[in-house]
């Protein structure tokens, strides 16, 4: 049976398959689709007929499936020479795939991953590309979350490089896209790489300024090529603080020195798809010098963009981890979170928002499921023995303690960790009585603001440690005679000289 636009007379579904057919048997058109400005529009042209011949849709896509097929894996294998076209065109066709596969018995994972490798890896800092594979995936959601949920998962790392390349132009697009990529297992590297998003922008500016422009050849063909040893060894120099060597006499030059391409912070940093969680980089003992040699350059305005970006994509992760994760990989998340709160690109307003959101998170999971907090007591011990380590450590550990009161270190049933939690707290207590000694003491060589500064601090931080035995007190009776050694220890303090008042610890006494 002919389909109505071959019983209408005019053609045209004929006319523009044999336009495709032609052009997929053509060597040069395949490898230069945009070489013929009409191929994308045929395709569209046939993607459109096929959707609206109702009755005999089946016979025309049979007819052309093959087409499509064979022209989507010349496009995909030849070398692109534009980029723009080629992107737009295969995930035109791509869509047909997905649109019309079940009638032809077409799966389409092999092909959308032959997309992201062979395409969207040369080409995602193109600016219609990258807008069209958002536009494609979020047109796809549904159909991605049922038949293909591993997919975007395993690319995520392609597609913060692609937001990090255009910048918030694509803010809104790329947060409906963002809880496609969280699965079991990118769950973890995708928070890390949301937290490291300023440092992708600072690596693939210097691959930029080393290599050229990044549309139009992967990020692995230029690490196997000669400039891109300048590029890891530019990176290096951003990062560690660390002169490149100089091979050829020329000791100011950023052009020469050589660099061990199998750098893991730079493969991790550049990588096109998940491959779990790597060792990262702030492990690096260099780390301190890495991020302020970083801050030493001005800012360019992609990365501008990110620090203002990467809070705004965290609070779209954490709503989605709170909302459709599990216990046990938020278990997982938050000891990653609270090692990262000390540890992130050194910007004043990036960090303070960034710190904010964790806060915001980890109260959230402790207030949806108090018995993390048993679970998790050791990480929590451990942050909160390091309160005293710097301004960011003691502000963790000032949730923390509320949170451990709050929620009475997890519940009533969970009497050992109750008491092994208190004993911390005791210890806390102690070694902030002994270390500010209420303010009695205070270096003469200490700045005055910096003297203030700690003060303050640590009356805050001495304010939440006493209201956590307090409560945890109220709900473990069993630690009642504990807890008031402790606050008589405390008044007893107090008695010795003036300590913290009302006003500097923002909560009033507690009594027990």
């Amino acid at each position: 049976m002919a389909s109505p636009k071959l019983a209408a007379g005019d053609g045209s579904y004929d006319f523009h398959l044999r336009s495709l057919s032609a052009a997929s048997r053509d060597s040069a058109a395949a490898a230069d689709p945009a070489s013929d400005p009409n191929l994308l529009q045929s395709v569209r042209m046939v993607f459109e007929m096929c959707k609206e011949a109702k009755g005999a849709n089946d016979e025309m896509v049979a007819r052309a499936f093959p087409v499509m097929n064979k022209l989507f894996q010349r496009c995909a294998a030849a070398p692109t020479l534009s980029t723009a076209s080629t992107g737009v065109l295969l995930l035109t066709i791509l869509q047909f795939f997905l649109d019309f596969g079940e009638a032809v018995l077409h799966d389409a994972d092999g092909s959308l991953k032959t997309f992201f490798r062979s395409c969207l890896s040369r080409e995602f800092s193109d600016p219609i590309v990258a807008e069209r594979t958002l536009e494609f995936l979020i047109a796809n959601k549904t159909k991605i979350l049922n038949c293909f949920p591993t997919l975007v998962p395993q690319f995520f790392p392609l597609l913060l490089k692609l937001i990090a390349s255009n910048g918030d132009r694509l803010d809104k697009k790329f947060s409906e896209v963002l809880p496609l990529m969280m699965s079991a297992g990118s769950f973890l590297p995708l928070f890390l790489s949301l937290m490291d998003l300023p440092m992708l922008v600072v690596a693939l500016e210097k691959v930029e300024r080393s290599s050229g422009t990044l549309i139009g050849s992967s990020l692995a063909t230029i690490q196997k090529s000669a400039a891109p040893e300048m590029l890891l060894a530019l990176m290096d120099e951003a990062y560690t603080g660390s002169s490149i060597e100089d091979q050829s006499g020329n000791s100011g030059s950023d052009d020469s020195g050589r660099l061990d391409l199998a750098d893991p912070m730079f493969l991790d940093l550049l990588k096109d798809e998940n491959d779990g969680i790597a060792a990262k980089h702030w492990t690096s003992p260099t780390i301190s010098s890495t991020l302020q040699a970083a801050l030493n350059s001005p800012q360019s305005d992609r990365l501008k963009q990110s620090l203002k970006m990467a809070p705004r994509f965290l609070t779209v992760y954490f709503a989605t981890a709170l909302r459709d994760v599990n216990n046990s990989l938020l278990c997982a998340l938050i000891p990653v979170a609270m090692s990262r709160y000390a540890a992130m690109f050194p910007d004043k307003d990036f960090s303070f928002e960034v710190r904010k959101k964790l806060s915001d998170f980890l109260l959230a999971a402790f207030q949806r499921s108090p018995d993390i907090i048993a679970l998790l007591k050791k990480p929590i011990t451990d942050r909160l023995g390091e309160a005293h380590g710097n301004p960011a450590k003691m502000e963790l550990a000032l949730h923390l303690c509320w949170a451990i009161g709050e929620h009475g270190a997890g519940g009533i049933k969970h009497k050992d960790v109750a008491r092994e939690l208190f004993e911390n707290l005791e210890l806390l207590l102690y070694e902030n009585l002994a270390t500010s000694r209420l303010g009695l003491s205070q270096d003469p060589g200490f700045d005055s603001m910096g003297a203030s500064s700690r003060k303050s601090s640590q009356a805050r931080l001495l304010c939440f440690v006493v209201t956590a035995i307090a409560k945890l007190a109220t709900c473990h009776n069993e630690l009642l005679p504990r807890a008031r050694v402790s606050l008589a220890k405390l008044l007893s303090c107090r008695s010795l000289g003036p300590g913290p008042q009302t006003g500097e610890s923002g909560s009033a006494p507690v009594t027990i």
